[in-house]
């Protein structure tokens, strides 16, 4: 009888996530996929057109447009945010006079909703905003930083940046309780400056965090919605408009769910190709050692 109950104990405890992951993933992707091959020009009655919604996404410059727009986000914002939240939490960590107003200030905008710190930063970026103020100050043109096709994307990810430093430097202000005192002591004995104390203990210790906090936001980049809703609606021109907003985009306003269920997949198969990489470069290590 024990033998059967400790044979059965784990597989009860993983029904309650299965049931979840049955309701809100598995049965919604199935969904997604047969409608990805219906179409919905009458929505009372879809009829079924196999690939024809792939094809008609594959060849469309908009998707393309929005894809190269969602990989530029994931390429500019993820390195950004694994290099300035892990200097500032070696900063912070040290014990200096203010460090922990420091953090607070820091962490504040996580807490701000998504939608009010992008309504802020779309007053901040106004024609008239303080931005374009304190440029008119050095005598410089004012700049159209959610008009113009060129600059627009990039305002948006300073959003972003500033919106997940906080987040990801309690990451790592974390991993770093765990670094033994002793090492940083046997380097200053050594001789060793602060940049190689960090080079050479800091950077290999952290490198799974590094690794989880790449992956976390690679993915987040990857469905990057909120900002570009609130801001610049995916202009001007499409130069903003990012693959989630783009499904949002045609499913919602246009009502063509076939077609957004077809890039839905894509987006999935995507988002599947970074949680595998977080699989294999991270997590298949820490149970290899087990």
């Amino acid at each position: 009888m024990k033998t059967y109950n400790k044979v059965l104990t784990p597989y009860l405890l993983i029904i309650p996530s299965f049931i979840i992951l049955t309701l809100f993933f598995f049965i919604p992707f199935i969904e997604t996929f047969i409608l990805s091959f219906k179409s919905y020009q009458n929505i009372y009655s879809p009829d079924w057109v196999g690939v024809a919604n792939y094809i008609k996404l594959f060849n469309s410059p908009i998707f393309w447009k929005t894809l190269f727009n969602t990989f530029l986000y994931v390429f500019i914002v993820v390195p950004a945010l694994i290099v300035l939240p892990l200097i500032i939490a070696i900063v912070v960590n040290q014990k200096i006079k203010g460090s922990n107003l420091f953090k607070l200030i820091i962490y504040l905008p996580v807490v701000v909703s998504l939608v009010v710190a992008g309504i802020a930063w779309k007053w901040i970026y106004a024609n008239s905003g303080i931005l374009n103020y304190l440029i008119s100050l050095v005598q410089l043109p004012a700049v159209g930083w959610l008009t113009d096709p060129n600059i627009a994307i990039f305002s948006v990810m300073i959003v972003t940046v500033w919106k997940g430093l906080g987040y990801y430097m309690l990451i790592y202000l974390a991993a770093l309780t765990t670094i033994p005192k002793d090492l940083y002591e046997a380097a200053d004995i050594d001789g060793a400056s602060s940049l190689n104390k960090h080079l050479l203990i800091t950077i290999p210790h952290l490198k799974p965090t590094i690794a989880l906090v790449s992956i976390i936001s690679s993915i987040s980049g990857m469905k990057i919605f909120v900002e570009i809703y609130v801001m610049t609606k995916g202009g001007p021109l499409n130069s903003s408009k990012t693959i989630v907003y783009y499904i949002y985009q045609r499913a919602f306003e246009n009502l063509d769910l076939g077609f957004a269920s077809a890039a839905g997949v894509v987006l999935l198969v995507i988002t599947l190709i970074f949680s595998i990489l977080n699989i294999k470069f991270l997590e298949y290590k820490k149970f290899e050692k087990i």
